[in-house]
């Protein structure tokens, strides 16, 4: 019997049915917004991945030499391009970083010379390679396309970006001997060395108890003390090969018996040198080459020149300077040029090395336009007259001179620098062309009359020449330190901004104008590998970091 109308409408059997079709539009929108907020959060993680690690490929980069801030943008597109993690997905499209490779602050990547850590925001802008300490990468902005969002009006998210800021930090020194140089281009704001630095002298000073200038030298603290540091600053090979940067120290340069493990690299081995580096035991070897400007007398009472080598009587002594009965002495006539004329007064040197710059050589101030960095201009004409006989610029023509010059594009004749005659001089010893011995003069020590000589070729020590792996006993590398703007003096902390080379023309001794503690060197250029090959992040090994 069918139902009454009544009873129909009171009858609640389905009601359920229409409250969850109602229902059904709000429980698919908000599981479609969890769904899309998930891939939302996961876009936010990718991008913010991609950047970090862009940054940080980027960072790998910051060597402040030529090119720097296009190799930093180039790996951080590389990076992107090249890693499927990161090429392309299904939230949007390619993640992609500009290739912007010039320091400003227009493109996807961006460089600055300072970053305040505190406020995380940028310093001042960096304009050049030596400025760009951190660097900022940003990455494509991109949209999540919704799959079930749409239910409730939208098609697509508003625009993800990710922002990453990297440098350098931490890591360690090493490969080098504990020396440090307090940037000679600090003042200008420039990075050391340039390409106009390389062949300029640069008389280094020790620094003492006061903020340390431009052109002050020291010696990075290993913790070993000034006999530790004499060894290392003679060693053929670096003696800590490692230590952590961030506890190397200064120490201030006026460490007195150091400079005697620097001239085991020209053949003298004084008294009392440490006993890692005394004669006999090849820890601390000459040069191939050690020309220099004292001269030494043959034995007494025999007729052939010193061949400390084969002596049995006290060859310490033999191979000193100013000890001993037959030492290394400073000739009758030193090289020391007129202040006005720049010619060499007094008569010829009666020994002679390759010289500092004229203005520095003049007198122990000198008068060189930038103090302790010099011009580069030194006496080829008398170094080639005294050591070679020729006469004026006759020296041009020395057929293993010239032939060197030939066989190495770059260089010119008139106005070859002092580190490419000594390489010159170099393979004109194993040809055979140039004389290893010289008689220099004759004088009276004492109450001794003597010949003196000086060598091409060592006498006192065997001689160890450049290898892939050591470089050439009279080549330095050393940290370059912005002295002023740190506030380095005494011990300090230092913070290398740049590696240099450069070539010891000269042993450290008292001479009329130059005191024991001064190192003098020419300016090779940016510091390489025993190799020839790039540098950076091998003498300092630095790593990465994110700042934000």
């Amino acid at each position: 019997m069918g139902r009454s109308v009544e009873s129909l409408c009171s009858n609640d059997d389905g009601a359920v049915a229409p409250i969850l079709a109602v229902s059904l539009f709000a429980l698919v929108a908000a599981g479609g917004v969890a769904f899309d907020y998930s891939r939302m959060a996961s876009l936010d993680t990718e991008l913010q991945d991609a950047a970090d690690q862009a940054a940080l490929a980027a960072a790998s980069q910051l060597d402040g030499q030529t090119g720097t801030c296009a190799r930093a943008a180039a790996a951080a597109s590389s990076l992107l391009t090249n890693n499927t993690r990161f090429a392309n997905d299904t939230l949007g499209g390619a993640i992609t970083v500009a290739n912007e490779g010039t320091c400003d602050q227009t493109g996807s990547v961006k460089f600055y010379k300072t970053w305040d850590t505190t406020n995380d925001v940028p310093g001042t802008a960096a304009n050049t390679a030596a400025d760009a300490k951190y660097v900022v990468v940003t990455v494509d902005a991109r949209k999540v396309n919704y799959a079930l969002t749409p239910i409730v009006g939208a098609l697509s998210s508003g625009d993800f970006n990710a922002t990453a800021v990297a440098t350098l930090s931490g890591g360690a020194i090493c490969k080098v001997p504990p020396l440090m140089i307090c940037n000679p281009n600090e003042a200008g704001g420039g990075a050391f060395p340039t390409s106009a630095d390389v062949g300029k002298g640069l008389k280094l000073e020790a620094g003492g108890g006061s903020t340390w200038a431009p052109g002050n030298y020291g010696y990075l603290d290993f913790g070993a003390g000034a006999l530790a540091l004499e060894a290392a600053m003679g060693s053929n090979v670096e003696k800590d090969p490692c230590v952590q940067s961030s506890t190397v120290t200064t120490k201030p340069g006026n460490t007195a018996s150091v400079p005697a493990g620097i001239n085991t690299r020209f053949d003298i081995y004084e008294n009392g040198l440490v006993a890692y580096c005394t004669q006999g035991n090849g820890n601390c070897s000459p040069a191939l080459d050690v020309l220099k400007d004292v001269a030494h007398p043959q034995f007494t009472g025999g007729a052939a020149p010193p061949n400390e080598l084969a002596a049995t009587s006290s060859p310490a002594d033999n191979c000193a300077m100013a000890n001993g009965s037959d030492p290394w002495e400073l000739p009758t006539v030193q090289y020391l040029p007129d202040p006005t004329t720049r010619a060499q007064v007094g008569g010829n040197p009666t020994a002679m090395g390759l010289p500092r710059d004229i203005c520095h050589a003049i007198s122990s101030s000198g008068d060189c336009t930038n103090g302790r960095f010099g011009d580069g201009s030194w006496d080829r004409d008398l170094y080639f007259q005294v050591n070679y006989g020729t006469t004026g610029t006759g020296w041009q023509s020395l057929a293993w001179l010239t032939s060197w010059v030939t066989a190495h594009p770059g260089v010119t004749i008139g106005t070859i620098s002092r580190y490419n005659v000594y390489r010159a001089e170099l393979d004109g010893l194993t040809a055979g062309t140039v004389a290893t011995r010289r008689a220099a003069y004759t004088a009276t020590h004492g109450s001794h009359t003597n010949n003196y000589y000086t060598y091409t070729t060592p006498r006192c020590a065997p001689g160890s020449g450049a290898t892939a792996s050591i470089k050439d006993r009279r080549v330095l590398t050393a940290a370059v330190v912005n002295c002023t703007a740190g506030g380095v003096k005494g011990s300090s902390t230092a913070a290398p901004i740049g590696w240099v080379d450069v070539f010891l023309t000269e042993p450290s001794v008292n001479r009329s104008r130059t005191g024991q503690d001064q190192i003098y060197v020419e300016i090779i250029g940016a510091a390489t590998r025993p190799d020839g090959t790039n540098a950076f992040q091998y003498y300092l090994r630095q790593r990465p970091k994110l700042v934000q």
